[in-house]
């Protein structure tokens, strides 16, 4: 990768995960700032911090448009400690410290909800030059209870190099930016950086963007030790061993002397990793990520047998069906994690618990385009409360054609075909080869391998095949769900999604989003179609399709809008790389009418509505 000269214009990126800076803006002195424009509030409440994704598109340069300026001219210092991290779409994230976010969570929870958050419980985020843009909760940390805010980069601090960390402070008290250090403290960037970190009874799991930047090619352990230290003390930090590099999930030895070093803390242990090349003079990864004690998902109700766990981002309106059915052949607790949903997620997740009883878990992780890191956090985090897990998406549903007869859904449905040692023909093979991972151009592991699997090995995994379902002349979300509204698929099967064992997991966890490598002694079944199939609900009514196009989790297809990975089988066949509606939508990906799952859930789920233009109502609808 090139690189820029410090203090240079320039934001050079080769990897296709990077910002990119547009071309430079013409040398055009903006005008005076006008009155401050309305700024829009939110109202937050103890339970429930509302959140607004603010990203905007198309963002460039037009000297006839003033910058926002700070609407207040106060020098009473007020800003909150944090640090920041630069995403993708010029999205910055502001991370509290653990001090500072006591105070705000006190503030918000005193907030009177018929005064819509106005006046004084409105956030900024304040830049140079008194550049701002509204601050918008997020949510919190889970891994040491630090609020966190978003807000867009201004305009004019695009073209300052490097981009400056902004101040967090309430609208009506700000500080004036000029008795901040000169220059201000740099923003982290996205593209290298370590976001999280889970101990576990055995090591740490550090996960980070940065150390592993090529897809496929992941360096070795050795060449990274963790560091384990207090504010910006690195020198005398602990340093512990690295045993695995995978992807972007690295893990560490726990130092003996962590315990006495966190108790000594009053601002907690930061982790890190360091190469181990010059170690004592180069800089760690930047970290927003700190130590914890072993954490794990703590199950309601006993260990269960199947768990659902997926990565979400707004899908209040698809969950409950999602739920519902599951529930209902064999899943008995659901992990969502929650990819920084502003649609009133966490509303629908309280009904669903509080007043019908589900076990479903949310795990607040907002880091972008990390659906594989996420996953291989699971399989540590919810170790101990799910003996399998569905890796599955909220657009997924299973099913088998021979439950057709069934007049009623069982658990049993799911938890036979994980318990059965039948000895099925695609039990003797794995699934074919699945992904690779090469280094000076020698395999070095394959997740899968074409070969023979004596039977007497423990079932580790089940591989279930997906069938893609278009929009189906549908153009707005179907009142009745997406298992009635859309029911005309492609031909053949496409991928396949996975169950898999948590014992069976490799320590390295390392997955391909919905398949895991699973340590020796433990074998793959890949099950027939006409046995089972997952629904995939993928090309829906244009409205819910470009949404999901707006902020896709793919791994493998970072940002849509760029002609990156073009050929990957995350994109759309003839959408192109911008969100326009193609001509001919609704009857796209239209070449099998397949009502199978229409028909046994309606057998299974429908009531009479006569008020309903149908003439019934699905459980998820009432």
């Amino acid at each position: 990768m090139d690189s820029c000269e410090e203090g240079s214009d320039c934001h050079i990126d080769d990897s296709g995960d990077h910002l990119r800076l547009p071309p430079p803006p013409p040398l055009t002195t903006p005008p005076p700032s006008p009155a401050l424009p309305n700024i829009t509030t939110t109202t937050i409440t103890s339970t429930h911090i509302l959140i607004n994704h603010a990203i905007n598109e198309n963002l460039t340069y037009n000297p006839k448009i003033p910058p926002q300026v700070s609407p207040l001219d106060v020098t009473t210092p007020s800003s909150f400690s944090t640090v920041s991290i630069l995403l993708p779409d010029w999205e910055v994230l502001v991370i509290v410290s653990p001090k500072d976010t006591s105070t705000i969570l006190t503030t918000i929870s005193s907030v009177n909800p018929t005064t819509n958050g106005n006046d004084d419980d409105e956030y900024i985020c304040l830049f140079p030059n008194n550049d701002f843009s509204p601050a918008k909760t997020a949510g919190i940390l889970p891994f040491s209870e630090r609020a966190t805010f978003k807000c867009v980069l201004p305009n004019r601090i695009r073209w300052r190099l490097p981009f400056p960390k902004p101040l967090l402070t309430k609208k009506n008290s700000t500080p004036n930016t000029s008795d901040q250090p000169a220059p201000a403290p740099e923003m982290f960037r996205w593209t290298y950086v370590v976001y999280d970190s889970l101990t576990t009874d055995d090591d740490v799991v550090v996960f980070a963007k940065g150390p592993n930047n090529r897809q496929g090619i992941d360096r070795e352990p050795s060449e990274f030790n963790c560091v384990f230290y207090i504010g910006d003390d690195v020198a005398n930090g602990v340093r512990t061993t690295v045993t695995n590099s995978m992807q972007e999930v690295f893990r560490c030895q726990r130092p003996p002397k962590l315990t006495a070093f966190h108790s000594t803390s009053s601002g907690g242990v930061k982790v890190s990793l360091v190469e181990t090349v010059q170690q004592d003079t180069q800089p760690p990864v930047p970290t927003v990520a700190y130590y914890t004690p072993p954490r794990k998902l703590v199950g309601n109700n006993g260990k269960a047998l199947l768990c659902a766990c997926t990565m979400v981002y707004n899908v209040a309106k698809f969950l409950k069906e999602w739920v519902i059915y599951h529930s209902k052949i064999g899943v008995e607790k659901f992990i969502l994690y929650d990819n920084g949903s502003d649609d009133n997620l966490e509303n629908v997740v309280k009904k669903l618990v509080v007043e019908e009883g589900y076990d479903i878990n949310t795990y607040f992780w907002y880091w972008l385009k990390t659906q594989e890191a996420g996953f291989s956090h699971s399989a540590v985090y919810a170790k101990d409360s799910c003996t399998w897990t569905a890796y599955i998406d909220v657009d997924d549903f299973i099913y088998s054609p021979s439950w057709f007869n069934s007049p009623m859904p069982s658990k049993s449905m799911l938890h036979s075909m994980l318990l059965s040692q039948v000895d099925h023909h695609e039990d003797r093979k794995s699934t074919k080869k699945l992904s690779k991972i090469t280094k000076n151009k020698k395999n070095i592991h394959l997740l899968y391998e074409q070969q023979q699997q004596p039977l007497l090995l423990e079932l580790g995994q089940v591989n279930i095949e997906c069938r893609e379902f278009g929009p189906s002349n549908q153009t707005e979300h179907p009142a009745e769900g997406v298992m009635q509204g859309y029911n005309c698929r492609k031909r053949y099967e496409n991928r396949h999604k996975s169950i898999v064992l948590l014992e069976a997991i490799d320590n390295s966890l390392l997955n391909a989003i919905h398949h895991f490598n699973l340590k020796p002694g433990y074998r793959v079944r890949k099950v027939s179609i006409r046995e089972t199939v997952v629904n995939h609900y993928k090309f829906q009514a244009w409205p819910e399709f470009k949404a999901k196009f707006r902020r896709w989790v793919s791994a493998y297809v970072v940002d849509w809008t760029q002609q990156v990975n073009a050929h990957s089988n995350d994109r759309t066949p003839g959408l192109g790389f911008s969100p326009v509606e193609p001509q001919g939508w609704p009857n796209k990906f239209c070449e099998v009418h397949d009502n199978g799952l229409k028909d046994f859930t309606r057998k299974w789920f429908a009531g009479d509505d006569i008020q309903s233009p149908s003439g019934y109502k699905m459980a998820w609808q009432r």
